[in-house]
């Protein structure tokens, strides 16, 4: 059958993947899907939704992407896959001492780490490593840390201690509810990631 009718690659995708947007429009013109992560630990498995937001700058768009993910491993061995709400992969990232690697259902590519492959894969650099804690309601042990000043709360259901990392403020207000937003504000563009974990 002739792929006359598929639409063409955009030039900027040649170059690299401005974002996770490229894998949704990779699926659509491919006939094959991402293979699903190994088996792991129940208590090493971090799933649910996530919602990642670049903001404008100057005469850029704004980039977004909603996806479905799970999280296996840890930081130095793990990986990172991203579905459709149909259970579609769109894309994985599988990293170990070894290699960092980025399998989408058109290609797969190599990276030198897993910053560079966040900063290729989503437009900008989100800390990966420091997720597996973050999303466990704490400061990852990897990097120094500072408290933020809690939102108030009743006392039957004070909030996990928000705190600044890596540049990004860590805001678990809504912790209890399964809820997680991670903003950077600098340095420009401003990103934001809001995470809601499964089961809450």
């Amino acid at each position: 059958m002739t792929r006359r009718g598929a639409m063409p690659r955009p030039r900027f995708e040649r170059l690299r993947l401005r974002a996770v947007v490229v894998a949704f429009a990779a699926l659509a013109a491919a006939c094959t899907t991402v293979p699903p992560a190994p088996p792991s630990e129940a208590s090493d498995v971090l799933s649910g939704r996530l919602a990642l937001r670049v903001e404008p700058v100057a005469s850029e768009a704004p980039r977004s992407v909603s996806a479905a993910f799970d999280l296996r491993g840890d930081s130095r061995a793990g990986t990172l896959g991203l579905s459709t709400p149909l259970g579609s992969m769109l894309a994985q990232a599988r990293w170990s001492p070894a290699e960092v690697v980025l399998t989408t259902p058109r290609e797969t590519r190599r990276f030198a780490s897993l910053d560079e492959l966040t900063r290729e894969a989503l437009g900008e650099s989100v800390p990966i490593e420091a997720w597996f804690d973050w999303l466990r309601g704490r400061p990852w042990p990897g990097a120094p840390s500072a408290p933020l000043d809690a939102a108030p709360s009743g006392p039957s259901n004070p909030p996990a201690p928000s705190f600044r990392q890596l540049g990004w403020r860590v805001d678990l207000a809504q912790f209890g509810a399964g809820t997680i937003a991670a903003t950077r504000e600098a340095p420009a563009p401003v990103v934001t990631v809001r995470i809601r974990l499964d089961g809450s």
